[in-house]
């Protein structure tokens, strides 16, 4: 008996939809043209795109899948600019593969089918710079790469949709549909009753969902599995699901489709943007101790350093106590036993690697692994420095031994490479083994998260950053996950060593001790790397840019960055955000404005404790702020 022959029916066409890839040759297109689908195939509706050829006709489809790592080596799609050999987590940790979609034998995107049965979410956008483009999301994770209409036809589409599946608002994000079935009981409203306000939406956008799960750049550096079940758990399909009361207003932006209306995150309403100015560098530090030697006003210290820094010649002493290396209320005296003491500690841990054989170290592949990834940092760390030039240079000798006794001294994290690039100016400044290397411990206690293995720190700031972006800039932000790089990966560098690499020497000194006073609020360097993308707002959206060149443009952007500019407008960006009435609740977490209160505060016979106290204190300081001009520092 013969099989039964397939049954096809067209649904749905559109042509004019364009896929931008990620391609690195420079031979090849970053955009495919091609057709948008609904195809019935055995009764089962499917949506599927497939390329043009230059031929003018249709690609062979396959089915929409990921496909496992094989635990071959990885390919990326970074530009070829970007440092082949910078990796956040050491070699001597294992790589993970990475998952790639389907592509054809010649480099180009192959065709793609999701069953409608399948399909999770879509988010629909626009730009007014660029296209309509839309984002789908399997129901197992898997995004599609965004699918650019360059001549309309989104509105059709998801009418054709809507005879197979309803679509319902996220109650997180208004620009995102999640898809159920139509005997769900879940939904009653129609595709054109579907009007949603977004004044509920404070949470990062879904957009970087897609991103997390398959961003090559993101899944190099750890991956990013925790944000991914995070993501899933906060947009998993409600039991009751959110509908905007009918007589609500919720602001909306046409589309270029007549007759079709959809919501748009426009983010906070926020006021102007004040202008900040900055101050001179601290010079007079002896004014600040008292008798004793003690410092009598740490935070008047800390203001000063955050206006304007602290002149060359005062830095050694003053980082010693912004890193933790001096308490603030020590005496001169006290602070000579502290070196004492702290100078015997740091030769008794050299001394344990000092004194490890050769024929020991042969069965430590750790730290054998360790101390290859020292020497060849080291030999390639600020070698345009004089204090670092030169083969046989005495600064290199030290910058190696400080970094081997980190690894006796932390042991679990050991050596990372990035961990170089914190202690060379610690080195140069104090020009001493043993005060460089407790200022490192003490740079570490704000870092170290970002070199551990699961990258769970270096997650949660990216996801800050687009919550933030989202609130500033959303245009931006869907231009940017248009062009498959709504995750930020290409910020990853910048988080990671406080944008050591991206200015020059002399002006990382100042922008770190501007960053160790933890003025004015918590996570300031991620309002810096908003004040550096808003900067480069009609770059990026002006010049349309893909994936490989947004990615090309901001690694080009080192040594290129105006600090102090930045620095005001980073500054402006907080003073406007704390002036907003209605900052959404994880904007106000991320700038520390905000703490989710605990259960036991909530009950009636719980005392308030010093530190809620503290925290009442400092809220009421935040709102009264929001009322009055700009804040003032000396």
């Amino acid at each position: 008996m013969e099989p039964k022959a397939e049954s096809h029916k067209l649904i749905f066409e559109k042509e004019g939809v364009y896929l931008h890839t990620n391609a690195k040759k420079s031979n090849e297109e970053t955009s495919i043209p091609g057709f948008i689908r609904i195809v019935e195939r055995d009764g089962e509706p499917a949506l599927e795109w497939t390329p043009v050829h230059s031929d003018g006709k249709n690609a062979p489809a396959v089915f929409y899948a990921r496909k496992d790592g094989d635990g071959g080596e990885e390919e990326t799609k970074f530009d070829p600019g970007y440092e082949p050999d910078w990796a956040v987590i050491s070699t001597v940790k294992q790589n993970r593969a990475k998952e790639q979609l389907p592509t054809t034998d010649t480099g180009h995107w192959g065709s793609f089918s999701l069953p409608l049965s399948q399909l999770y979410s879509l988010r629909r956008a626009r730009f007014s710079l660029g296209r309509n483009f839309m984002v789908l999301t399997s129901r197992g994770g898997d995004p599609l790469p965004p699918l650019h209409f360059h001549r309309g036809g989104t509105r059709e589409l998801l009418r054709a949709m809507q005879r197979y599946i309803r679509l319902a608002p996220s109650p997180v994000d208004a620009r995102l549909f999640l898809a159920y079935p139509h005997d769900s009981d879940a939904l009653s409203h129609s595709f054109d009753e579907l009007q949603f306000d977004d004044a509920s939406s404070d949470l990062v956008s879904v957009r970087s969902l897609p991103r997390f799960i398959q961003d090559p750049y993101a899944t190099t550096f750890g991956g990013f599995s925790k944000v991914t079940n995070f993501f899933k758990g906060a947009l998993r399909p409600p039991e009751s699901p959110h509908h905007t009361h009918p007589d609500s207003h919720a602001p909306r932006c046409a589309d270029d489709e007549p007759g079709f209306e959809l919501i748009t995150c426009q983010g906070a309403e926020l006021g102007p943007r004040p202008e900040v100015t900055r101050g001179r560098p601290l010079d007079n530090w002896e004014r600040f101790l008292d008798s004793e030697g003690r410092v009598t006003d740490p935070q008047k210290v800390k203001e000063l350093v955050f206006r304007g820094g602290i002149a060359s010649s005062q830095r050694k002493e003053v980082w010693k106590f912004l890193l933790g290396f001096y308490p603030w209320n020590s005496t001169t005296k006290e602070r000579e036993d502290i070196i004492r003491v702290k100078t015997d500690e740091y030769f008794r841990m050299k001394v344990q690697w000092k004194s490890i054989s050769e024929e020991q170290e042969m069965r430590n592949s750790l730290l054998r692994g360790y101390r290859s990834l020292i020497e060849r940092d080291v030999n390639r760390t600020d070698r345009q420095h004089p204090f670092f030039s030169g083969n046989e240079n005495p600064g290199l000798t030290l910058l190696h031994d400080v970094l081997m006794t980190y690894c006796m001294y932390n042991f679990d994290l050991g050596y990372v490479q990035g961990m170089s690039d914190l202690l060379a100016p610690l080195l140069f400044i104090t020009q001493n083994e043993v005060e460089s290397f407790w200022c490192l411990t003490g740079f570490m206690e704000l870092l170290h998260q970002n070199f551990e293995e699961s990258q769970e720190a270096m997650k949660q700031q990216l996801l800050q950053l687009s919550i933030l972006l989202k609130a500033l800039d959303p245009e931006l932000c869907d231009y940017l996950d248009s062009q498959d790089s709504g995750s930020l990966c290409f910020c990853f560098r910048w988080l990671l060593i406080w944008y050591k690499r991206e200015f020059s020497f002399e002006d990382i000194l100042h922008l770190w001790e501007v960053l160790w006073t933890c003025l004015p609020c918590a996570n300031f360097h991620l309002l810096i790397a908003c004040a550096i993308l808003e900067s480069q707002r009609g770059e990026l959206i002006g010049s349309n840019h893909d994936f490989n060149t947004i990615l090309k443009h901001i690694n080009e952007l080192n040594m290129r960055l105006d600090l102090q500019a930045l620095l005001k407008e980073a500054e402006g960006i907080y003073l406007q955000l704390l002036q907003c009435k209605e900052l959404p609740v994880k904007v106000q977490e991320v700038l520390g404005l905000y703490h989710p209160p605990s259960s036991e505060e909530h009950s009636p016979d719980s005392e308030p404790k010093e530190t809620d106290k503290l925290l009442c204190q400092s809220s009421s300081m935040n709102a009264s702020a929001s009322a009055r001009p700009p804040p003032t520092y000396p």
